[in-house]
């Protein structure tokens, strides 16, 4: 047994510092899309030395204390769901730390509308907890069975209702993180701070690389009086992203505001479509004034620009079905299917241009895909995110896979690049995306390379996610 796995086992219990192939073998991984489907043809993970799984801060203080004074790679494992290799280990040498027993819920303030709990706790049971005493998190990911509070903090994560209510950066309002020399640090709740710069956003998106978040404190809201909801027919996306531009200027902000291109209507809405129309779905939800003026407002736009109503029902399949695909994609790849979802951000003037050039290119270019389709699902007053959705049958090979996979994701971040906007709206960078972080900053990458200098000096906070140095 390695010096490190005793020192390990002297912090957190012998039977915390788990070495058994199975355990290792499910923490060296995450939802990465391309080994859902390598795993099929031959691929296999990189296993760590070891999964440990401290009960506390103290112990996450403990445990990067030593890895940092040997030199050993730590990556902080959540709930698994990251779909860009975030938690993929790399380095044999590497030691998880698994935060799952860190999910004690802290404090329930129904005054200041505000929770406290560790890392570890599960989105779905958090939900769960504020529910039962008429609140709601309003902070709906597709991974809401798997994803942790502090995962989603550290991937920058937003969620279906995210027009309405915000994404992650707008519910955090302090936090606890301990950094690689075991360090603890922690950012206390207030409404707002005019004190120097916002130093949640230091860990917002760090995705492991700066530290290990312990704990987070989130707004919650009021349980909604009543929705509002209604869905409308346009013939192209450029039309349903112009209403889309149209109702976000007025200043409302509906809880879900979706658009969704041909293909991925086909199935679930077809019958309240003609063929190749894209469908636009609106929900508001508050007080019941406040919806319904919501809805006024939503349905006046949409008609005057020929938009033609569709009904409540697809408002009512959709949110049945809004997270089957999540259940699917392990499914896709034994049977020979690469499947993957590419989301990407732009402002007004452009997005309509990168939706159009990016799925001509990808059906030109790649013929090994046979779907590739696109919908926007969440916006603002200055633009949106498309989020793409790939089907493809590469030949059953590992490397004929990443050939496949590298060619779509090229043309993908390509495009939205030239256009200025942005390769990634919600899903992270994890070690896929890192390639490219420098084209997606330009000038300002040199204070994230500065940032891991600080808080990692020695390099062992997930290396090569987010950052390469």
């Amino acid at each position: 047994m390695s010096e490190v796995i005793k020192a390990l086992e002297a912090i957190v219990g012998q039977e915390d510092v788990v070495l058994e192939t199975s355990v290792r073998a499910q923490k060296a991984v995450d939802l990465y899309a391309l080994r859902l489907y390598q795993k099929h043809v031959g691929w296999e993970a990189t296993l760590p030395q070891a999964v440990v799984r401290p009960k506390d801060t103290d112990e996450v203080s403990k445990v990067l204390q030593l890895c940092n004074e040997r030199g050993v790679p730590v990556i902080p494992y959540g709930g698994g769901s990251g779909v860009l290799a975030g938690a993929e280990t790399r380095d044999e040498r590497t030691v998880v730390i698994d935060l799952a027993r860190i999910n004690r819920l802290i404090n329930v303030d129904e005054i200041s509308l505000q929770v406290t709990c560790g890392a570890g706790m599960l989105i779905r049971d958090l939900e769960a907890i504020v529910q039962e005493r008429g609140f709601k998190l309003g902070h709906y990911p597709q991974s809401m069975d798997l994803a942790q509070m502090g995962g989603l903090v550290a991937t920058r994560s937003t969620g279906q209702f995210s027009t309405g209510y915000g994404a992650i950066e707008d519910f955090l309002v302090g936090l606890e993180a301990v950094l690689a020399d075991g360090t603890v640090v922690r950012i206390n709740n207030v409404p707002r701070r005019a004190t120097g710069p916002d130093l949640r956003h230091l860990f917002l998106g760090s995705e492991g690389a700066f530290a290990v978040i312990t704990e987070v404190t989130v707004k919650m809201f009021p349980i909604p009086e009543t929705t509002w909801k209604h869905a409308y027919r346009v013939k192209t996306m450029r039309q349903g992203l112009e209403i889309i531009r149209l109702v976000m200027k007025t200043g409302i902000k509906p809880a879900v505001v979706r658009l969704h291109d041909w293909l991925e209507c086909e199935k679930p809405y077809g019958a309240f479509m003609e063929e190749n129309e894209s469908l636009l779905l609106f929900w508001s939800e508050g007080r019941k004034e406040i919806a319904e003026a919501e809805g006024a407002i939503i349905d006046e736009i949409a008609k005057a620009n020929g938009a033609v109503s569709a009904g409540e029902k697809p408002l009512d399949l959709w949110y049945v079905h809004r997270n089957d695909a999540a259940d699917e994609y392990e499914k896709y790849g034994a049977n020979g299917i690469l499947v993957d979802t590419l989301e990407v951000a732009a402002d007004w003037n452009v997005i309509a241009d990168i939706y159009e050039k990016t799925v001509e290119r990808v059906y030109y270019e790649v013929p090994e895909v046979v779907f590739f389709s696109g919908h926007s699902s969440h916006s603002y007053i200055n633009g949106t995110n498309i989020y793409f959705q790939l089907g493809a049958f590469p030949p059953p090979d590992v490397d004929e896979a990443q050939r496949v996979y590298e060619a779509v994701w090229g043309i993908v971040v390509e495009v939205a690049l030239e256009h200025g906007g942005s390769m990634g709206h919600h899903h992270g960078v994890g070690k896929h995306r890192v390639r490219w972080m420098e084209k997606e900053h330009g000038s300002s990458y040199a204070l994230m390379e500065s940032l891991k200098r600080v808080f990692d000096p020695n390099g062992i906070m997930n290396p090569g996610s987010l950052i390469e140095l």
